[in-house]
């Protein structure tokens, strides 16, 4: 039976966190220890009642700020999924955490349990700036932790985020934060939701990001000192030395099967997705929502997806989709332009155009 288990990545959704960030629209709150305890029981009982048959590839914590748990209930949770799922010897293990929330206790903890990757939310190196972001950690705090983080751990990720400030600060952090040896850096471009505080504030002119065209320079000057520094650019917000790439969010582009345990977490088995509600009550009740993923679906989930990484477009499963991209008019243009690259059956962008994937990808769908 082990060896018909089928390969599949692991997502677990710990929404709790110790003061909200003013820019943050995932779900995740501020929870008491019997608010902790009862969602991780649900979050158990639902991983008990995930079908069986499959080995874990990845198992990636995120949230929230899963550090904020309690280790007993994580300890729990990772019983819980041994039981489940048979674990790859060499699967990727991820814990996020935040700068604030972790400690030496946590870290050995972390790594005694089997994980193997961190990722740190650093934002930002400007005090003023985290101050303003709600963030509860400041430089000083954030640097230290980082060291302590990567003697316990040899693959650490740390994230940034673009269109905060000056264009140049975010290379200034980025040279910094490589100096502790970290494999991995995420830059995410600012994004106001609305129904966040960070909205009001910029509603209200109390603060002001960049603009596109200063944020998309600033991603420039970011994407090419990281390739002077040996950094490889796999995906549009993401940066890794050679063979440190996040396995897990490669399972997400590649098109394979995943699952996800937790509140508004996404699952996608056999060309199906499933949603688990957002509502605390809804998700205790165990309501999701699901949509087959079929047809043209299919076509632009692939388009997008293989556009974005460094994984690309596998040409001849757009064609036994009904889909033959060589009779896109834009395509054979873009080809020539050299925005696209194809080799043999695979079709790949070319980094350099990754800040406008969005206009490409657009001009390529059916």
């Amino acid at each position: 039976m082990k060896n018909n288990l089928k390969e599949i990545s692991v997502y677990i959704h710990l929404p709790f966190c110790e003061r909200k960030c003013l820019y943050c629209a995932f779900t995740s709150f501020v929870s008491s220890d019997d608010v902790q305890k009862e969602y991780v029981k649900h979050l158990i009982k639902e991983i008990e009642n995930f079908k069986d048959g499959y080995k874990a590839k990845t198992i990636y914590f995120g949230g929230g700020t899963p550090s904020v748990l309690r280790l007993d209930l994580l300890g729990k949770i990772f019983d819980a999924l041994k039981n489940k799922f048979e674990i790859e010897k060499d699967a990727e293990i991820t814990m996020e955490v935040n700068p604030n929330s972790v400690d030496e206790e946590k870290l050995g903890f972390y790594k005694r349990l089997g994980v193997n990757r961190l990722s740190m939310g650093i934002q930002s190196l400007n005090d003023k700036t985290l101050k303003k972001l709600g963030r509860l950690h400041t430089k000083k705090e954030a640097l230290y932790e980082l060291q302590l983080a990567t003697k316990f751990f040899d693959n650490v990720s740390c994230d940034l985020i673009l269109g905060l400030e000056k264009e140049k600060n975010v290379v200034k952090y980025a040279r910094k934060l490589i100096k502790f040896g970290i494999k991995h850096i995420s830059c995410y471009i600012l994004e106001v939701h609305e129904n966040t505080p960070l909205y009001s504030l910029v509603k209200n002119k109390k603060y002001q990001p960049l603009n596109d065209e200063a944020v998309a320079k600033s991603y420039e000057e970011l994407r090419k000192f990281l390739e002077k520094q040996g950094f490889n650019q796999y995906e549009i917000s993401n940066f890794s030395l050679l063979g440190f790439e996040s396995k897990h969010n490669l399972a997400y582009w590649s098109y394979d099967d995943y699952v996800g345990f937790g509140l508004s977490s996404h699952s996608f088995l056999d060309g199906v997705r499933y949603e688990n509600s957002s509502n605390l009550k809804d998700y205790y009740e165990g309501k999701r929502q699901s949509e087959a993923i079929i047809n043209d679906k299919e076509i632009e989930e692939r388009i997008l997806l293989g556009l974005r990484c460094k994984n690309g477009i596998d040409l001849e499963k757009l064609k036994n989709l009904g889909y033959i991209l060589e009779k896109n008019e834009f395509f054979m243009q873009f080809l020539e332009k050299n925005i696209l690259k194809k080799v043999n059956n695979k079709v790949f962008l070319n980094p350099n155009y990754y800040a406008v994937s969005d206009f490409i990808i657009e001009h390529l769908l059916p």
